[in-house]
């Protein structure tokens, strides 16, 4: 049985009006046709400051309640008897958030109620479209800034700064740079070197419905997969993840208080082979806009595969999957950006990102050095409570994920090949908290250097110093990842080989810089081989996959002649 009533808690009569307002007074200085996007500053929260005392004061209100979160389709609520919980993980006792599975039904329902406001979204001029999400992005950087980050340390597990990084700064520059994407993108008209002929392009939406899928482990993923088809005109079905439900649904609050209209983006939690199938069967999809697992990727493609006879257009696949990401050290290279950078790479936010440094491969001279620093640090390391200011890393973010990470140390634990150099301790008493794991291997192509783990474990593997070469080529053939790499180096020489030997390695390449901390607009995210489709989000190419160009040749003369000038 399902439970439907209409929506009361953001979509109050006075919503169209708030929007009015808010887009007359937040965009006061916005003007469309000449906006350049900047990159949105972000607050240190240092100790005594308003943006620390603001933040607390969230936390403190927010964090011993369990939000009830509908499905929502249109201006309707949904509410079914398929009952989930959404937990804190460094405390998973405590629940934040309760959601509900839709049925295929209801899966079916949002599919309709999108192509139902298809028409007249799509038919709205780009500048009225892109005023909902600056508005948007005015309203998370001024207003709801505190609650997206609340909501992301609590529901995530994210530190204030990594909550930050990623609920506030780039989920407003996807937003902003979006908009600006949009306007350079749709400028280019086609030639039209005759007086008498108008030739033109139409930059449409797609025909039919997105599906967005989104991840954990960031929330700005989750507002930008399902934002940038909506921007370019399409309609979409958002399914956020179990993990991330409290922050992406304060996320879509936020849009339609901004101003988007029913229907546009309709939020439907849902157990993913449920989704997945209704989706892949409806003969309107347009594009599935995924980050998540090879697997789950793999199989979208597989029914999407399986369904190609029934569809109006062929769908449109966007997917980032992870990696196994790397540094590789050259003897020449710093060593202590080396450590810092490594440090950071793989165990900021328990090495649940998808950049984060999994492998490193350095000079057997240059080990000893950089192990004792690193084991150095690893001491300092606290890991706790997201709510804790001194923690570096908090729990991972699920049972799932704690057994999964569990499994690869304690197998490492047990190997002939491998050593446990720092950490390697796991507790899921309170929460699910995996230490900072550092090993050795005596095996560059161990199982463990090949496999994405996503947590945090960083393998090291020293090679003979004068053979970077060998094992450069070594690094690049060991995962079938291409997302992304770190190479420090100071030698020119060897930087010019390395860079080479490694070009088709990474999606994102960094050199003497960690593998971490794309910046939208500065490095275009996404990678190759299992790792994805890399469509660059945060680039400018990107909102390309959400538009179906049609191009309009007028001619304004009449045609009179049919024989051909070869023929006279």
């Amino acid at each position: 049985m399902t439970n439907i009533r209409l929506l009361k808690k953001f979509l109050r009569p006075s919503a169209r009006l708030q929007h009015v307002r808010c887009a007359s007074s937040m965009l006061k200085n916005y003007d469309f046709q000449t906006y350049v996007a900047v990159n949105e500053p972000m607050n240190t929260y240092g100790p005594d400051t308003k943006e620390r005392q603001q933040l607390q004061e969230t936390l403190d209100r927010w964090k011993n309640k369990t939000a009830d979160i509908p499905i929502v389709i249109g201006d309707e609520e949904f509410r079914t008897n398929d009952v989930r919980y959404q937990v804190m993980p460094f405390d998973h006792q405590k629940k934040i958030a309760k959601f509900y599975y839709a049925t295929p039904e209801i899966v079916q329902k949002a599919i309709d109620s999108s192509m139902k406001a298809r028409k007249q979204w799509e038919r709205t001029p780009l500048e009225k479209r892109a005023e909902v999400f600056m508005t948007a992005a005015e309203m998370i950087s001024k207003q709801y800034r505190m609650d997206v980050m609340a909501a992301t340390m609590l529901g995530q597990g994210k530190n204030i700064w990594e909550a930050e990084i990623d609920a506030a700064a780039e989920l407003i520059d996807f937003l902003r740079f979006n908009c600006q994407y949009a306007k350079d993108m749709t400028a280019y008209q086609p030639l039209s070197p005759e007086q008498t002929i108008t030739n033109s392009a139409v930059y449409r939406g797609c025909e039919g419905f997105w599906a967005a899928i989104t991840p954990f482990n960031f929330t700005a993923i989750g507002g930008h997969l399902c934002s940038a088809p909506a921007m370019m005109g399409n309609v979409c079905l958002w399914k956020p993840s179990d993990t991330a439900m409290l922050s992406n649904y304060t996320v879509y609050k936020i849009y339609r208080e901004a101003g988007l209209p029913p229907g546009v983006i309709n939020f439907i939690p849902a157990d993913g082979p449920v989704f997945g199938d209704v989706i892949t069967k409806s003969p309107h999809l347009a594009g599935i806009n995924f980050t998540g697992s090879v697997r789950t990727f793999k199989t979208l493609w597989k029914l999407v595969s399986q369904n190609l006879d029934n569809y109006v257009s062929y769908p449109k696949l966007i997917g980032e999957c992870g990696g196994k990401n790397f540094h590789f050290v050259h003897k020449s290279a710093d060593i202590t950006s080396v450590v810092v950078g490594t440090i950071r790479s793989a165990f900021e936010f328990g090495g649940q990102k998808c950049s984060a440094c999994s492998r490193m491969y350095i000079p057997q001279s240059m080990w000893p050095e950089v192990k004792q620093k690193l084991v150095d640090i690893h001491k300092d390391i606290k890991v706790g409570s997201a709510l804790d200011n001194k923690v570096l890393l908090s729990a991972v973010i699920d049972d799932k994920a704690f057994k999964r990470i569990k499994s690869y140390i304690d197998n490492a634990k047990n190997s002939s090949n491998l050593s446990v150099v720092a950490g390697g301790n796991c507790d899921d008493s309170q929460g699910y908290f995996v230490e900072p794991t550092i090993l050795e291997t005596k095996d560059p192509q161990d199982v463990i250097m090949q496999e994405e783990i996503f947590g945090p474990v960083l393998t090291v593997y020293p090679y003979p110093d004068d053979e970077y070469l060998k094992y450069a080529e070594v690094a690049s053939k060991t995962s079938p990842f291409a997302l992304t790499g770190a190479l420090f180096v100071k030698d020119p020489k060897a930087r010019e080989e390395l860079v080479d030997t490694f070009k088709d390695l990474a999606g994102n390449f960094y050199i003497n810089d960690k593998s971490t901390g794309s910046v939208v607009g500065q490095q275009p995210f996404g990678g190759a081989r299992m790792s994805g489709t890399n469509d660059k989000a945060g680039g400018p190419h990107y909102l390309m996959k959400f538009v179906s160009v049609q191009c309009v040749k007028e001619t304004k003369a009449p045609l009179t002649k049919w024989v051909l000038p070869s023929m006279q």
